[in-house]
């Protein structure tokens, strides 16, 4: 047993036996059906009746499931619950063997504006917030607790953590999901997240290999072009990825981004260049790939979902993530098997990294739903939203407003308002409903005109970059909207914490901190 960083004890990552030489032996017993079903990992919707998720796990003997869960929000125990569902109706590929091999459960959970599970679990500042504590033991203290809640909810891989280095304002497909702008920060706190979330038996994903930070377009919409040089992506975007490697995560996401300098107009999710010659021979990658989500258009616009399916796999993944016709890519899958197209080789190559994944999570028990949201999970989120609150513009020293205090936001913020109105009171500053010294809270997708005239204080809750349009004497980026965010704030503009954090990017006219060195 070995402890975590917040003293939780965890049982070791490897089981008894080799997983890789185990998987290698049980792949042999495999069928066609069996092969194809690994490498499948199709969504599942924490709305839809269960009973029919786990039909399509059993018709198509798919080894893999996200769980998606577009609104309402939905909290761990329905999560659990179809999890566990799932789980009874799968194929047991080890049966066989007598083996027993467990699903693959994922999830984005990155926390930050891409939350899946937004209820009955403690919800962790952003990585933008965490890149601005700049302190990793906090950043594997808080991924260790979130990886024990996600265990516990059924999950046993998690798409995060972005490992995209922000170097573009405008960036908002990725922008508070960084951890900042500076390689070396930001492969600091990437290395974190994933030795944390791994301690608690839930494998981590690096994402979005080779590096969606330099870009504002949206991947999702068209294939963003990715310009640097060679020498450019080595120094900036690639970091991050090795230093989550040497960390030990057990999966790289691909990115559907066209990497000019290494295959160009290609999608490295679908090249080899990228995936075998770069991430597997020049890096040392050995885990699992994963593609981003097939439903996404650099890909429905360019191949139909058999062919996609195929491509993707003899370009290096392992593991097909969200194919938008789960029917097609599984007969695509067979076919290119039959005819030799998909080479066996191959596929079995991708199954037992999937299989030896699979065999290193069994030996991590389980956790009862009663280990979420507990106390020290609270605390672990709360000192790193504390660490990260960061004053731009203002006094260092007292409180930042002197008097009464109205709590204002831009429009859909009203959860924030009240929870940070009940902060500071609990802090004993004054709040009224009227009048008052106006601290204005603005957040995920809000610009300049979401801010208020006259405000004594402005408060950025996503990227910190709006500020540079406010006018406010005091200007503070707490990088995340949470109720721990909103009351380490609280205990800030009442002159009762320092604000230790700084910018982990840049922000035009302003300082990374006028507090922190």
């Amino acid at each position: 047993m070995t402890a975590t960083p917040s003293g939780r004890a965890s049982q070791s990552a490897q089981p008894t036996a080799d997983p890789a030489a185990h998987a290698a032996d049980l792949v042999k017993s495999l069928s066609d059906a069996d092969l194809v079903g690994q490498v499948l990992m199709p969504s599942m919707n924490t709305h839809d009746p269960t009973a029919v998720s786990a039909g399509i796990v059993a018709k198509y003997r798919v080894g893999s499931v996200i769980i998606e869960n577009p609104e309402p929000a939905v909290n761990a125990s329905q999560v659990r619950e179809l999890t566990d569902e799932v789980r009874a109706a799968a194929q047991d590929v080890g049966a066989a063997a007598g083996v027993k091999v467990d699903l693959l459960m994922g999830m984005d959970q990155e926390y930050g504006f891409v939350t899946r599970i937004q209820s009955g679990v403690v919800q962790l500042p952003s990585a933008l917030a965490l890149g601005a504590a700049a302190r990793p033991d906090l950043t594997e203290a808080a991924w260790a607790g979130a990886g024990e809640e996600l265990a516990a909810a059924g999950l046993n891989v998690d798409f995060a953590p972005v490992a995209d280095v922000l170097t573009t304002s405008g960036n908002y497909t990725i922008g508070s999901r960084s951890y900042g702008s500076d390689p070396k920060a930001v492969s600091a706190q990437v290395a974190a997240a994933v030795r944390g979330l791994q301690s608690a038996g839930v494998a981590a994903t690096l994402k979005h290999f080779p590096g969606h930070g330099s870009t504002p377009v949206d991947s999702h919409e068209r294939l963003p072009i990715i310009g640097q040089t060679r020498a450019k992506l080595a120094a900036s975007d690639l970091p991050p990825f090795q230093a989550g490697i040497s960390a030990g995560t057990w999966l790289v996401m691909s990115g559907h981004l066209a990497i000019q300098a290494i295959d160009p107009g290609v999608p490295a999710s679908f090249s080899r260049k990228v995936l075998v010659d770069l991430l597997r021979t020049q890096m040392g990658f050995q885990g699992v790939v994963v593609t981003d989500s097939l439903r996404m258009k650099p890909v429905t616009d360019r191949w139909a979902p058999g062919e996609a399916a195929v491509r993707a796999l003899l370009a290096g993944n392992d593991l097909l993530l969200m194919p938008p016709d789960l029917d097609a890519a599984h007969k695509g899958l067979l076919a290119a098997l039959a005819s030799g197209q998909l080479p066996r080789q191959r596929l079995v190559e991708a199954v037992t990294r999937v299989l030896t994944l699979k065999l290193r999570l069994a030996a991590f028990p389980r956790p009862d739903l009663s280990t979420v949201d507990v106390a020290a999970n609270r605390e672990a989120a709360l000192a790193a939203a504390a660490a990260a609150v960061t004053v731009l513009r203002g006094p260092c020293a007292g409180a930042v407003v002197q008097g009464a205090v109205r709590v204002t936001a831009s429009e859909g913020r009203g959860q924030q308002t009240r929870w940070l109105s009940d902060a500071l009171a609990a802090q004993g500053i004054r709040v009224v409903s009227s009048g008052g010294q106006v601290v204005h809270l603005v957040g995920y997708g809000d610009g300049s005109g979401d801010l208020a005239s006259g405000a004594a204080v402005t408060v950025a809750m996503d990227t910190p970059y709006v500020l540079r349009s406010a006018t406010s004497a005091v200007r503070i980026s707490t990088y995340s909207s949470t109720q721990a965010s909103m009351t380490a704030l609280a205990a800030v503009i009442a002159g009762k914490a320092k604000a230790e954090g700084r910018s982990p990017v840049a922000v035009t006219g302003l300082p990374r901190s006028a507090c922190a060195g």
